[in-house]
């Protein structure tokens, strides 16, 4: 099971506004036409319940959306670029890969939808800047650049029961034993290497189990892939802890195994556990059977069940609890309800305004504009056109730029730099 990628997401361009004209016949001074560039496509990941791993993501790391279309003359203004749905299984956390990680979603429910990065907007066409003093401009804006960063998709299986234990206690036997999954079974530790999922239909109910992978000593702290196998066990209702009837020491292997769950996350020792002594089909394990449960029922607090997965015995019994303790915990959308708004839904958050100064003075003395419209505007325009700078000067002054650079210090024969447009300041 593929369960955790690093994918990169590139949302479009948008497209440049048109310096366009109307030339019809017999419409004299006909005026400015251009039309607005489209927007970038976006990216959006949609949770799908049909989709079960996040295998399609191992292969292909690079996902864009469309860039928009230009503006052109007659006012037509430019395409939208296509956007990008990515389906991921019930369960994926969105996470972003700086340091440190940061939440970007939380997909838990079949259909839910959610921006990861916005197109760019589209950039004005020459139609837009026109005023009763500016009858024909000749301004345009590039289109805007799109997001582009790299995300980490992580799947947290969404289950009722979780199963857990040592290596080699007998989790997967278990889950062969209740439901038609088939994960790999033999006498040696460390047999499954991925978690497996399984549904068991038990008096007219549905339950849906995940054998979690053999957790050993230090998995708290990665050993042995312990952060791979102890995230899956965050989104369970209840826990089924299988123990080895046929150790030394029986108890022992259920406190490690508690001592790294509450080393991972504390929380985990909240949720209901369900102690299940298996391979009492061993006669060693049989002739021992009543003390080792008063052991562990003393050390757990709760009755201790005794089960062979693989003889199938006392299986019925352990389901029977299953669908007890299940009854008591809260389901998930019971869950979801009782959270804020603030938690229910994913935050969207726009793009932040830039916080630096509007204009700087770098070490090589040039004074440089840090504005998104000037900039995009500053890439338009055709210097060699005596009023297209006398347009982008007015530009400067109506916006207040050409008056942050006076109180930054500016002198006549000093150098200005607006994106990759610069003069020298008369």
């Amino acid at each position: 099971m593929i369960d955790r990628v690093v994918i990169h997401i590139k949302s479009g361009k948008g497209g440049n506004g048109a310096i366009s004209g109307r030339h019809e016949k017999y419409v004299p001074r006909g005026g400015p036409d251009g039309g607005t560039g489209g927007d970038g496509g976006s990216v959006y990941l949609v949770c799908d319940s049909n989709v079960n791993t996040l295998l399609a993501y191992r292969y292909r790391r690079i996902f864009a959306g469309g860039n928009g279309s230009n503006g052109e003359g007659g006012l037509r203004h430019g395409k939208k670029g296509d956007n990008v749905e990515l389906p991921v299984p019930v369960g994926t956390q969105v996470w972003s890969d700086s340091q440190p990680p940061t939440l970007i979603a939380d997909l838990d429910q079949d259909g839910d939808r959610v921006l990861i990065a916005e197109g760019g907007r589209g950039g004005a066409g020459n139609a837009r800047y026109a005023s009763p003093t500016n009858r024909f401009p000749v301004l345009a804006q590039t289109g805007e650049m799109g997001d582009e960063f790299d995300v980490r998709l992580e799947l947290k299986l969404l289950a009722d029961v979780g199963i857990i234990g040592a290596p080699n206690a007998g989790k997967s036997s278990l889950l062969s034993a209740l439901t038609a999954a088939r994960p790999k079974v033999a006498d040696y530790p460390f047999t499954t290497l991925e978690a497996a999922l399984g549904v068991v239909e038990h008096r007219g109910k549905d339950v849906v189990l995940v054998d979690i992978p053999g957790l050993i000593e230090g998995a708290h702290a990665g050993v042995g892939l312990g952060h791979d196998f102890l995230r899956h066990i965050e989104r369970t209702r209840i826990l089924v802890h299988v123990i080895d009837g046929s150790l030394d020491d029986p108890l022992e292997q259920y406190r490690e195994i508690n001592n790294e769950l509450s080393l991972f996350d504390a929380e985990l020792m909240d949720k209901s556990q369900i102690v299940a002594l298996n391979k009492i089909d061993i006669p060693e394990v049989r002739e021992r059977i009543d003390g080792l449960s008063s052991d562990l029922s003393e050390e757990s607090g709760t009755e201790t069940l005794s089960i062979s997965a693989a003889g199938r015995e006392g299986l019925a019994e352990l389901m029977d609890a299953v669908m007890k303790n299940l009854e008591i915990e809260q389901t998930f959308s019971e869950q979801r309800e009782v959270k804020s708004p603030e938690n229910d839904l994913p935050v969207l958050r726009p793009r932040p305004r830039s916080t630096r100064p509007l204009v700087r003075k770098d070490a090589d003395g040039v004074f440089i504009v840090e504005s998104a419209d000037a900039i995009r505007i500053a890439a338009m325009v055709d210097v060699r056109k005596w009023e297209a700078r006398i347009q982008f000067y007015r530009r400067l002054q109506h916006t207040g730029i050409d008056q942050a650079l006076i109180d930054a210090g500016i002198m006549p024969g000093d150098s200005v730099r607006i994106g990759a447009l610069e003069w020298e300041w008369e």
